[in-house]
């Protein structure tokens, strides 16, 4: 097959249109990572347009958002790890970040000294206040073209890839 023959395979709208790919994925399977990642991307763009001005990267505002959830009685750092979308981010310079900023405050717990428990400040509170209803309206434009049984079909999907790769993330 030339590769004008592999250029004119190209779907209008897929991601090897949108990358200017002229030869074809190996497979399916590659198509569909690729796909992901480059929708990842998209999204993680979209949130960062509307997250960023105020200050914060799309991982703080996550630590924020789960010390919003952990309320009062706040989080030990670890945990918060854990929670992350990005497990890669590294959770002591987040948490300097927002700490300098004034959006959390840390205390270390007694009687085991080792563990920090992190707490959102009113300030952090007012400022996921004024990005909520931002967040929301980026999150309909982002999903809003797909109908409730995609976007139920995709999150399926997207749950069986990530349980299939667990013990991957985790070892």
């Amino acid at each position: 097959m030339s590769s004008d023959e592999a250029a004119a395979e190209v779907r209008p709208g897929s991601v090897q249109a949108e990358i200017r790919q002229r030869v074809p994925f190996r497979s399916r399977a590659e198509e569909a990572a690729v796909t992901l990642m480059r929708t990842s991307s998209v999204v993680a763009r979209a949130m960062s347009r509307v997250i960023e001005p105020e200050g914060v990267s799309v991982a703080q505002y996550n630590v924020l958002r789960i010390l919003r959830g952990a309320g009062k009685a706040g989080m030990p750092t670890l945990s918060i790890r854990d929670r992350m979308i990005d497990a890669g981010a590294s959770i002591t310079r987040l948490l300097d970040k927002l700490e300098e900023a004034g959006y959390v405050r840390r205390e270390r717990c007694r009687p085991d000294r080792r563990q920090v428990i992190a707490y959102l400040t009113d300030a952090g509170g007012a400022l996921l206040d004024r990005l909520d209803p931002h967040v929301h309206a980026a999150n309909q434009r982002v999903m809003g073209v797909l109908g409730d049984a995609d976007l139920s079909a995709l999150l399926s999907l997207l749950d069986q890839i990530r349980c299939g790769l667990r013990g991957d993330a985790e070892g």
